[in-house]
């Protein structure tokens, strides 16, 4: 089989999404915008008013203004020059996507807006920003940074002004959850949430994530690419219905009667008026001063309500899978295990023909996903990377930067799709051919990390950044490491990354029965190749008492080609050979012929 015989893809597109040509007009009208406004500068996020990771088309300020297109990152645009700042995942991506004769690009280290942007305005000068789209947090700390070197000041969209062709809010259908899926009623759910409520002597609480107020009223929707959210808002009382507030157009008979006892459903331009009742009513109302846009807190505020700022009471029950949700997640995987052994299988016989390009590979990918009909979408866009294309971390391929794999390079593919029944996500690093001590010696290192992992066995109250060092104490050995995190929660039918929990230095929150993470050390050398290896795992009882451990659920096997055997542990060599043992025992009487074949030796004992 040849890449030309497989549909096109339909999950994920290849064109370039800017022109680095754009940038300088549209900056130059956006400097119109400011001088009109009377101030010197504006703020540019990537996030809308949902912090998603997605965000729709008319939600992509930073894209249209700067012409990158990463899923983190920030802009400020002054009246003479212009700052993009992003982490270590996009140095490369940014000074490709945008005019970087326009545009200076900073490196930013997650963890608030940052100081630098106090450069970008004269000395006493306005930064306008809109509080739809930043945090009580996010304003307060860059205040602080700024200590009376700029004024912040709340404004209308600055952006939406030039952006002629913006387009419309995204009105897709919206699904209801079975207790099949959803393992639990949303009436139950939200029952919980009040008695949080009760406990925080909250009178109400406003979510704003969409993830948490998906999951709280067993729902689902379309409004953004890879991830099925509604978008909208939602005050839920202490005592009470809540009232779920949605685009006009998305509010039909339909939705209303699947609410019926247990939510109201109201316009999102109601939204103002009914903060403005809370605060009115001198309410105490929670919001997430890490997740809530500052209009929502400043209003609130303004009309008189008391603000209790804490965590998004929902995250965390939601990161605690139940029996129905992990039932439905461990099957999302068994599906997506059918697919990787007839993509991997297929891969094996056309790499090392030469041909085979980065979108081919995904195109392929997907082809073999789509066969089965519930799966709905990718969970993010392939990363498919080829040679030296494997060390960007998230390196998205375009028409643009489509490479063709060169048999002895290595692959990197990290992918993921969304079943009915879940959510996946899985990094495979595969060989084409004859590869070099240093490359065995690194993926060896990498596969010991994520061993590591899957065999730990930990106290209760142990926090993902407490176990992050097993997976990087092979490479830290030999004097190297990766710069980015070793696990992120992933959503049941939802967000394939989502917090509060994961494994990396920044997570602090304990680990806890039923949360589902991705396990993915890795390694990168620059202009070469890259590597990493990822499984999903859940958090289940350890038969010590009183200890947690992790439940592998991805099933696909790992290249053991790459696998520099010396380097092993017996214990080591033993859980992987029992893990691929697993992927036979599951996969294999699921798949026939050719695949069938070539599973039974991809998972043969080393």
């Amino acid at each position: 089989m040849t890449t030309q015989t497989f549909p096109p893809a339909v999950f994920q597109s290849f064109d370039e999404k800017s022109d680095p040509s754009d940038v300088a007009p549209r900056l130059a009208a956006l400097r119109g915008a400011l001088a009109k406004a009377g101030v010197d500068a504006f703020l540019v996020p990537r996030a809308d008013a949902h912090r998603g990771e997605s965000v729709p088309p008319g939600e992509a300020r930073l894209a249209y203004m700067t012409g990158f297109t990463g899923s983190a990152g920030f802009a400020v645009v002054g009246a003479d020059k212009a700052g993009l700042f992003v982490d270590s995942r996009y140095t490369l991506q940014a000074p490709a996507q945008t005019d970087t004769k326009a545009v200076t690009i900073h490196e930013w280290l997650q963890g608030g807006l940052s100081v630098e942007i106090g450069d970008y305005v004269p000395e006493g000068g306005i930064i306008a920003y809109d509080p739809w789209l930043h945090t009580p947090g996010e304003i307060r700390d860059l205040a602080e940074k700024l200590a009376g070197r700029a004024t912040l000041k709340p404004s209308a969209n600055l952006v939406d002004t030039i952006w002629a062709d913006r387009p419309g809010a995204p009105v897709t259908p919206i699904e209801f959850l079975g207790h099949n899926r959803s393992g639990k009623n949303a009436s139950d759910k939200i029952a919980e949430l009040q008695a949080a409520l009760a406990t925080d002597h909250a009178d109400a609480t406003v979510l704003t994530l969409p993830e948490s107020i998906c999951w709280l009223l067993n729902m689902r929707g379309r409004d953004v690419p890879n991830t099925p959210f509604v978008l909208g808002f939602a005050i839920v009382p202490q005592t009470g219905l809540p009232t779920l507030y949605l685009d006009a157009a998305k509010i039909t008979a339909e939705l209303s009667q699947s609410l019926d006892g247990i939510a109201h459903v109201a316009s999102s331009d109601t939204l103002p008026a009914a903060l403005a009742s809370l605060g009115k009513d001198g309410k105490a109302v929670l919001i997430d001063p890490a997740s809530a846009p500052e209009a929502i807190a400043a209003s609130l505020k303004n009309a008189g309500a008391k603000l209790i700022e804490k965590r998004d009471p929902v995250l965390l029950p939601k990161s605690r899978k139940n029996d129905a949700e992990l039932g439905g997640m461990r099957e999302a995987h068994r599906l997506d295990g059918i697919a990787l052994a007839k993509f991997l299988s297929w891969f094996d016989s056309a790499a090392p023909k030469g041909d085979q390009t980065e979108i081919g590979l995904v195109t392929a990918l997907e082809a073999f996903r789509r066969e089965e009909e519930t799966c709905v979408d990718a969970s993010f866009d392939t990363i498919s990377g080829a040679g030296p294309n494997g060390a960007i971390v998230h390196y998205r391929v375009t028409t643009k930067t489509d490479r063709t794999l060169q048999p002895g390079e290595l692959m990197l593919l990290d992918s993921g799709a969304q079943y009915l029944a879940g959510t996946t996500d899985i990094t495979r690093t595969m060989s084409t051919g004859s590869s070099t001590p240093e490359q065995r010696d690194r993926f060896t290192r990498v596969l010991k990390g994520m061993i590591a992992i899957s065999m730990a066995k930990f106290p209760k109250g142990t926090s993902g950044a407490q176990i992050d060092v097993l997976a990087r104490q092979f490479l830290w050995q030999d004097g190297v490491t990766y710069n980015h995190g070793t696990g992120h929660g992933v959503g049941a039918y939802l967000g394939v990354h989502e917090g509060p929990i994961g494994i990396s230095s920044r997570y602090t929150m304990p680990l806890e029965l039923g949360n589902v993470i991705s396990n993915e050390p890795g390694y990168y050398k620059a202009g070469e190749y890259g590597i990493r290896i990822e499984n999903l795992i859940v958090v289940v009882e350890s038969a010590s008492p009183g200890f947690l451990e992790f439940e592998t659920i991805t099933l696909a096997p790992i290249d053991t080609r790459l696998v520099d055997k010396t380097l092993l542990t017996e214990a080591e060599r033993v859980w992987l050979n029992s893990y691929h043992q697993r992927v036979w025992d599951e996969i294999g009487p699921l798949v026939s012929g050719s695949t069938r074949e070539w599973l039974k030796g991809a998972t043969a004992a080393i």
